[in-house]
């Protein structure tokens, strides 16, 4: 892997700083995945700030113990699960530096990918918030780290398996995961990328507002990154900056609760921002075909329990 100075190069000393970045991280028993996530960011940053919804593992005492007296660690303990979007604003907040990394407990950061992403992000005027190259424990790039935005046209070609036929039709069976085409050389534009990981600019912020915390979980990064778009703010996509995200690890002890959520999620999102855009009709397709979707895998999984049971 290529490696990265750890922070800026301050020309005028010739010394590297840390970039005035408050990292932001939402746990909900992440497990000893936490100690890893914090280890590898906490020394590219000014600090970290561990908002923890509620978590009924291990996994802050862990992070507790083992980042004692270290004075760039935060801990901010919420009573219930507020969900992710309301535990992000209470984290940024709480912020002391004007620049924002939102990281989730199961993402490591390269050594440096901080650092760059900042570069990239301070580098262009235009740009209100940048992700880096998320990628699988394999090694391989992981869907959503760069995307389009899911519109509900693009969503009927996801949920029905068109996006096979792309080839034959790529302009109009497009899939909005950008993550099979070609790695760009450089920093490229998109209409979206992951919340796992997400740097963003104080002015951007100010203009936009924080996230929506009407989401509960999903879909929330979808929103804030169309409302950037929106606004005028380019999202960057920089695949100099890379990040390994081991998905679904505060998520895999309550699928149906989360897949739940997404789905609810997702049919926020679409009326929040396509309802005057797209005829009824259509639209209430796509929402059909959304909890159509969640009744299928609920059935699967209940299917799956009873299979065990027997």
């Amino acid at each position: 892997m290529i490696g990265y100075a750890r922070s800026p190069l301050n020309c005028a000393t010739g010394l590297f700083v840390t970039p005035a970045i408050s990292t932001i991280i939402v746990n909900y028993n992440a497990g000893a995945g936490l100690v890893t996530c914090i280890q590898s960011v906490i020394d590219q940053v000014r600090e970290v700030i561990l908002v923890d919804n509620a978590s009924r593992d291990n996994s802050i005492a862990l992070a507790e113990s083992h980042f004692a007296g270290n004075a760039r660690l935060r801990i901010i303990r919420n009573d219930t699960n507020l969900g992710f979007a309301a535990a992000c604003n209470i984290g940024a907040r709480a912020a002391q530096y004007p620049y924002w990394l939102f990281l989730n407990p199961d993402c490591i950061c390269a050594d440096g990918s901080v650092a760059e992403l900042y570069r990239v992000l301070t580098a262009n005027p235009k740009a209100g918030m940048v992700g880096g190259l998320l990628l699988n424990l394999d090694g391989s790039e992981q869907a959503g780290g760069r995307r389009l935005t899911p519109t509900p046209g693009r969503t009927l070609v996801s949920a029905f398996g068109l996006q096979r036929f792309a080839k034959r039709w790529p302009e109009l069976l497009v899939d909005f995961n950008l993550h099979q085409q070609p790695l760009p050389a450089a920093p490229i534009s998109v209409e979206a990328i992951s919340g796992a990981c997400m740097l963003v600019k104080p002015e951007a912020v100010a203009e936009v507002g924080l996230w929506d915390d009407a989401y509960f979980l999903h879909c929330e990064d979808l929103d804030w990154c169309m409302r950037f778009v929106r606004a005028g703010w380019e999202i960057l996509f920089v695949p100099s900056a890379p990040i390994t995200h081991a998905q679904g690890v505060c998520s895999k002890s309550r699928p149906l609760f989360v897949e739940w959520h997404k789905h609810k999620g997702m049919t926020r999102f679409y009326r929040k921002f396509f309802r005057a855009s797209y005829s009824l009709p259509l639209l209430w397709l796509v929402i059909a075909a959304i909890w159509g979707r969640f009744a299928l895998i609920a059935a699967t999984n209940l299917f799956r329990k009873l299979v065990r049971r027997n």
